[in-house]
């Protein structure tokens, strides 16, 4: 993995019958040390993988309608739809956190894994039954032509309550699968490490497509109205999707949880406000250095940086004396790989802030760009096309670019580079990400101006209210999903190299959350735009009626925002200094990957 020094050479483990155990501490289900032919791989990769696919497809079957079903269905109008999916997809997210902290502390990621998606299962069928029983009504409803009419305050609270516990399975699965399938490789196998890197892209292809299917054949029938089979196929995928993990489970390799990382994080902080007047040395020899105990966790290396933390893990007289005593306060004397853990999540956090804007971007395909799509023709011949739809080119633009990343573009720059770095680093592939985010903006604003162009400013939503075919929001779809290769896949090789051992589903997590506040963010910039645009009686930038808006001015803004931040960002990723630990395995990771 990149950026990872090692220290020591290869020492393989055999038993009396020659088979090799794993180097990186996993166990399998019985918690015995996990013996490398006999379990992972990518016998469990692949099981993982299509579990992801189904997962996605069950999930999207949702997510990638929604702000259609509440407009149609709920009645919302265009911004209070947009900024309803923009919070739930957020919360989807932010419970990334929640299942990461309960595997990482206490679950493990197979437990965890397991609890949330049967809660994903409940909340899909929850909302296949209370839309097909109460939404949808009267029946057929739902369609452009046939929005439904009102409902119930106990109705609307059923359907909120399906779409969050939704929500809730969604994000607690959805950083510990990403997790737990790498920890399927062994990253101290020279073959099985390379493996583990080239999982994350298949990861992220398999997420996207499984929502092809969703994009496509449900999109067309959740759009003519057809809801309940939508969402009810949902159901049945998310249903195959748990029994198909479930019968992997002989075949896992498992990492035992590390207890609760708060408290590691507050021991530190607190130690280190008690020695805030000492006198520190320099360098990093006299700091308290854990003897070594049984876990399969690496210890981090001094580095330096955030010297004040450091004290934490300085020897006082008094601790000392309380070592000849036998006694050992956490809450005055850290091990230096304790302190080194904090260090290494502050110096994550510039670079995870940096790609919030991102998120805020990528967003708008699951609201605006579909909302822009319906007022665009969308019929060839005698076919309407679903707006939703269009999504699609999003995830044919990501098969493409994983496959020219992996096969052209990364070989190719390490032959350019002649070093024995493995072409782009994360941290480079991020960067190039935002930059391909930005003509995704400039493209979507571009396009919305001549859909202007050629609207009809009295039609609301109806057929033809442009003749601009929707098909030129193409180029917009396909630069968001080579964005995504770049960024999102790097985002995940990143966290979860950068990441200590016991808190790899927390870098998976900083993944998910960064698309969380992104669309909070995003809820936030219509929000504000719309208070601004509307003034003096204007109908504003994104009103109901979208040809007597200016949507082209928020996606420039939108470019010029991520502009700034990517400047923002090339600077903190020039700043990080990469993580340091000790190693068993004999390949040498060159400093300068992670320059920029």
């Amino acid at each position: 993995m990149a950026c990872l020094e090692v220290c020591n050479e290869v020492k393989f483990k055999e038993d009396e019958e020659g088979t090799t155990n794993t180097l990186d501490g996993s166990v399998d289900m019985h918690g015995r040390p996990a013996i490398r032919e006999k379990s992972g791989r990518w016998v469990a990769g692949i099981i993982i993988l299509v579990n992801q696919g189904l997962a996605t497809l069950a999930f999207f079957g949702v997510g990638v309608n929604l702000v259609l079903f509440l407009t149609r269905v709920l009645q919302q109008n265009n911004a209070t739809a947009a900024n309803s999916v923009s919070k739930w997809t957020g919360t989807v997210y932010i419970f990334s956190l929640v299942g990461a902290f309960l595997s990482d502390s206490y679950w493990g990621r197979y437990k965890t894994c397991a609890i949330f998606q049967i809660i994903f299962v409940i909340g899909l069928a929850s909302l296949s039954l209370s839309s097909q029983l109460f939404l949808l009504r009267p029946k057929g409803c739902g369609s452009q032509e046939n929005p439904c009419g009102t409902h119930e305050g106990y109705q609307i609270a059923l359907f909120y309550l399906s779409i969050y516990l939704i929500a809730l399975g969604n994000g607690g699965y959805q950083p510990n699968i990403a997790t737990f399938g790498a920890d399927q490789f062994d990253e101290e196998d020279h073959r099985e490490g390379h493996s583990k890197v080239a999982f994350f892209s298949y990861f992220y292809l398999a997420m996207n497509l499984g929502s092809l299917f969703s994009n496509t054949i449900l999109g067309y029938f959740e759009d003519e109205g057809i809801w309940a089979l939508g969402f009810w196929a949902s159901t049945a995928s998310a249903f195959a999707a748990l029994v198909l993990f479930l019968i992997g489970t002989p075949r896992y390799r498992h990492f035992k949880p590390n207890g609760n990382p708060l408290a590691r994080f507050c021991q530190v902080l607190v130690a280190a406000v008690k020695k805030g007047k000492v006198n520190m040395p320099s360098g990093g020899e006299e700091l308290y250095t854990e003897e070594k105990k049984e876990s399969s966790n690496r210890k981090i290396l001094y580095t330096h940086g955030f010297k004040f933390l450091d004290r934490a893990a300085y020897i006082s007289s008094r601790d000392l004396d309380n070592q000849k005593q036998g006694l050992q306060d956490p809450w005055r004397l850290c091990p230096i790989t304790q302190v080194e853990e904090v260090k290494c999540i502050l110096r994550l956090l510039p670079i995870w802030l940096c790609t919030i804007l991102y998120s805020v971007v990528f967003t708008q395909m699951a609201s605006l760009f579909v909302e822009q799509g319906a007022a665009m023709k969308t019929t060839v011949s005698n076919f309407r096309i679903p707006p939703a739809s269009m999504s699609s080119f999003d995830i044919l633009s990501v098969a493409v670019f994983i496959f020219f990343y992996r096969r052209i573009l990364d070989p190719l720059v390490s032959r350019i580079k002649k070093s024995d770095s493995k072409g782009l680093t994360q941290l480079q592939r991020m960067g190039i990400g935002l930059v391909i985010a930005i003509l995704a903006m400039v493209s979507a604003g571009i396009v919305e101006c001549y859909r202007l162009k050629y609207a009809k400013k009295e039609c609301t939503h109806c057929d033809g209210s442009s003749t601009l075919s929707i098909f030129w929001q193409i180029p917009q779809y396909a630069f968001i999903g080579a964005s995504e290769v770049f960024m999102y896949v790097g985002q995940l090789e990143f966290f979860n190299a950068q990441a200590p051992d016991g808190l790899k589903s927390f870098g998976s997590a900083l993944c998910m959350t960064s698309i969380s506040l992104g669309n909070y963010v995003s809820s936030l910039l219509v929000s504000m735009v719309m208070k601004i645009s509307t003034e003096d009686h204007m109908p504003g930038w994104i009103p109901g009626n979208l040809n007597k808006g200016h949507l082209d001015r928020f996606y420039f803004l939108l470019a010029a925002l991520t502009s700034i931040d990517l400047i923002v960002y090339i600077a903190c990723a020039k700043w990080y200094k990469c993580i340091k630990l000790e190693g068993r395995f004999e390949e040498n990771e060159e400093q300068e990957n992670f320059k920029v």
